[in-house]
């Protein structure tokens, strides 16, 4: 395959490494809405009690605290290498299309992939605006980051577009797999090719 028609190395790992961050953003946002408001507070924490790492901490906190406060801090981290993506999209030419897309596929396709950095960017800011006006601000990885605004009302309403956006990209993500898949085994074209370090 000529080299012009795969992605560049540093977008490749990008995407991958966002996509597997996001994913893990949800499973943790599940796994964390589950734990107990109240609890007893500690300074170290066994990851998701898996034993292969104990987290330690400079001040002691709940077990709930604990998981969001790595969400928040993973979501930053999310939001940075999104940026970094989107700087690195417009200084590097993408790849065209494939010649055998259809005019359908080549609109859904440029579509969802706009579609798709507009939602990686403001799903994450939507949860920092929501830390943002919570009475806890946010710490990143332990370092003081923002502080609390307290405003409950803003809180709330950056909460539910939160998890509204959420949602979207969900269903956007599931359409860019079914269509990843659907080249791959249906039409047996090189699309998902383009998109790894071989």
């Amino acid at each position: 395959m000529n080299v012009s028609n795969r992605y560049t190395k540093t977008a490749v790992v990008l995407h991958w490494l966002i996509a597997i961050a996001i994913f893990a953003m949800f499973a943790l946002g599940w796994y964390m809405s589950e734990l107990p408001k109240e609890g007893p507070k500690q300074m170290g924490f066994d990851l998701f009690d898996l034993g292969i790492y104990t987290w330690q901490l400079s001040e002691e906190v709940t077990l709930r605290t604990f998981y969001f406060n790595l969400h928040k801090s993973v979501g930053v981290t999310i939001l940075a290498l999104v940026i970094f993506r989107l700087l690195w999209r417009i200084t590097h030419k993408p790849p065209a299309l494939l010649s055998s897309y259809s005019a359908f596929e080549r609109k859904l396709a440029t579509g969802a992939h706009h579609l798709l950095y507009l939602l990686m960017v403001v799903l994450p800011v939507s949860g920092l605006l929501m830390t943002l006006y919570s009475k806890y601000g946010l710490k990143w990885f332990g370092l003081e980051f923002l502080p609390g605004l307290d405003n409950k009302g803003l809180r709330d309403v950056f909460k539910e577009s939160h998890e509204i956006i959420g949602i979207v990209i969900l269903v956007v993500i599931a359409i860019h797999i079914l269509g990843a898949l659907k080249h791959k085994f249906i039409d047996k074209d090189t699309t998902l090719q383009r998109m790894t370090l071989k």
